[in-house]
């Protein structure tokens, strides 16, 4: 007898490698939206993606490009970085991307260090790469994207279909689990960067636990904002919405991507702390504008919803009359605030890679966008602990994610063991074995604590605890969390405290919101050096540090601080690219306005 029955199309998600993955997509869902500009200018469907993905693939082999040769890949957020980074690893090849604010130096490092031969940029970072180039006898290849054109350099436009005979089919069935997909160079706090060797076998595995945790199905809207060299982006923007046949829009400039919330309304959308704290400054300061009624009305309506989460979160009943005046809220004021963010057809909202304050995320939950914290690390493709929808619990990072197992050392240090944890660092044997235990256990280099319910909250660095000259230990990140969190002012904060007496603080204006403020104040300059010696300016600071103490434990709180005239940048002196606080070069550059804290 013959069955009628139609065998299933191959689920993207069991594939056992990325390229599989990618196939497969394009097969099932050949006519879906992969890659959009917001404009709709330029769209590609899963299978046009697809075919061009192939044709540059033979363009890279080409040019001798094969399977476990690196790629360097230095673009900005566009359509033609998933093209060439999934081109690299169709054939088995390994892409890594570099921060486009990286100076020519450490662009090298990372080249060097990679071996790649073949680096693909586009015209805005092609002088950085030309100078990094002089350093690099072994790199010969420069492919440009875009339509200018350069002396030694290939257009990526010609690169595509230049090898017409190229069997990608071959290429991408010769991949393996275990080949490495993409490096992600971590930001050097304490070093030179590490490259973090990531296999096919690592990417699917943890987008494997995304189905058991977030409703992510094919066209499902997701904004490619962040950086490509982090984690965050290449897994949430990138490799997920491939497997699951998402729809990735374009946000070329990450300035802009509160504009592009509400022209996208993304199904799923990740920021890190600092975007969460601007947009509840940003919403407060248009409640507070509304006329005196209006104000106060919303001021009730907001603290009756605040007052509900936190019942909620302690498991105690929400009274039936509250729960009247934040339901007439939601649909009179909450709702319409939502709609206008863009933040109303969210399956699931995230934050990570620092801690965020309570009350902000008390804030986002009291007008139902519910924000919850998760955390993960190059080394686990950025899985490992999330809140699940409907199941957070405020000031954890959540629970393990399917198939992670953790444990505390007796330290307290936070390990984690699953499939998607790497197989070590490029070149550095004797890192990896820092890192990874005989048993398979990864030293995060957290500290941390598990709940009776498995829900998991940082404490903070290992290495950066501060231990004060009366032997206590405190976390810097949540002192400086709370800093940043007391006002929009701050930009920026470093708490200062090893070895010594009482905290203090170096403290950097926000860029954008400080010129705002001072216009509104009547103060006759918007520069940021004039600014932080203004005293209208140094009272409203010393004002925001007193709110945060507040909310700190006395041994915490910031005794004096230091405002500084200029602004902390990616990739500065003070900043990785990922926004992380380098506190040696901080110490160091500013030890004489440190030691004038503690003098006398």
């Amino acid at each position: 007898m013959t069955s009628n029955t139609l065998t299933p199309p191959a689920r993207a998600v069991d594939a056992s490698t990325v390229t599989e993955a990618l196939r497969r997509t394009a097969a099932s869902h050949p006519d879906a939206v992969a890659l959009r500009t917001v404009d709709d200018a330029t769209s590609l469907s899963w299978s046009r993606a697809l075919a061009r993905v192939e044709a540059i693939a033979g363009g890279l082999a080409a040019l001798g490009v094969s399977r476990g040769d690196t790629v360097a890949i230095m673009l900005g957020n566009r359509i033609e970085f998933h093209l060439v980074d999934l081109a690299a690893a169709l054939m088995g090849a390994v892409p890594f991307s570099i921060y486009t604010t990286y100076p020519a130096d450490e662009v090298a490092y990372l080249i060097a260090d990679a071996g790649a031969r073949v680096a693909i940029v586009e015209p805005d970072f092609l002088a950085v790469m030309q100078e990094a180039r002089s350093k690099l006898p072994e790199l010969d290849h420069v492919i440009l994207v875009g339509d200018e054109r350069a002396p030694d350099t290939i257009p990526l436009s010609e690169l595509e279909g230049a090898n017409p005979e190229f069997d990608a089919a071959a290429a991408a069935a010769a991949v393996r689990p275990d080949d490495v997909v993409t490096l992600i160079y971590t930001s050097g706090t304490t070093g030179p960067p590490k490259g973090v060797q990531l296999t096919h076998r690592n990417i699917m595995a943890g987008a494997s636990t995304v189905e058991q945790m977030i409703d992510f199905g094919p066209g499902s809207r997701v904004i490619s904002w962040l950086p490509a060299a982090h984690i965050a982006e290449r897994m949430a923007h990138h490799y997920i919405p491939l497997i699951y046949a998402g729809t990735v829009t374009i946000c070329p400039n990450p300035r802009e991507i509160v504009s592009f919330l509400p022209q996208v309304r993304p199904n799923w959308f990740f920021a890190v702390p600092r975007i969460w704290e601007k947009l509840k400054a940003g919403l407060e300061t248009m409640l507070a504008s509304q006329p005196e009624e209006q104000r106060q009305t919303a001021e009730r309506a907001l603290d009756a919803a605040i007052q509900r989460v936190r019942l909620r979160q302690r498991g105690e009943p929400v009274p039936d009359e509250l729960e009247a005046v934040v339901g007439e809220a939601d649909a009179a004021m909450f709702a319409p605030l939502r709609a206008m963010l863009g933040l109303d057809q969210l399956h699931a909202v995230n934050v990570g890679a620092a801690p965020t304050p309570v009350e902000v995320l008390e804030f986002f939950h009291a007008l139902g966008i519910e924000v919850a914290e998760l955390w993960g690390m190059s080394e686990t493709c950025g899985s490992g602990l999330c809140n699940r929808v409907g199941h957070v619990k405020i000031g954890t990072v959540g629970q393990p994610a399917p198939g992670t197992e953790v444990k505390l050392a007796d330290d307290g240090e936070l390990l984690v063991r699953g499939a998607f944890v790497m197989p070590g660092y490029r070149n550095l044997p004797e890192r990896t074995a820092e890192a990874l235990d005989a048993d398979g256990w990864l030293h995060t280099g957290d500290v941390a604590e598990i709940d009776a319910d498995g829900f998991v909250r940082i404490v903070d660095r290992k290495k950066e605890l501060i231990i004060n000259a009366a032997g206590k230990n405190m976390s810097p990140v949540n002192i400086e969390a709370a800093l940043k969190a007391s006002s929009p002012l701050i930009g920026q904060a470093c708490c200062i405290g090893e070895a010594r007496p009482y905290n203090t603080a170096l403290i950097v204006l926000d860029a954008d919101y400080a010129p705002v403020w001072a216009e509104q104040h009547g103060l006759p300059t918007t520069e940021l050096a004039e600014l932080a010696a203004a005293p209208q300016m140094l009272t409203a600071i010393q004002t925001a540090v007193d709110e945060a103490n507040r909310h700190l434990a006395r041994v915490e709180q910031i005794k004096k601080f230091t405002l500084l005239g200029e602004d902390w940048l990616p990739s500065g002196d003070e900043l990785t690219p990922t926004m992380k606080l380098k506190r040696r070069p901080v110490a160091d550059k500013y030890a004489a306005a440190i030691e004038a804290m503690y003098a006398g």
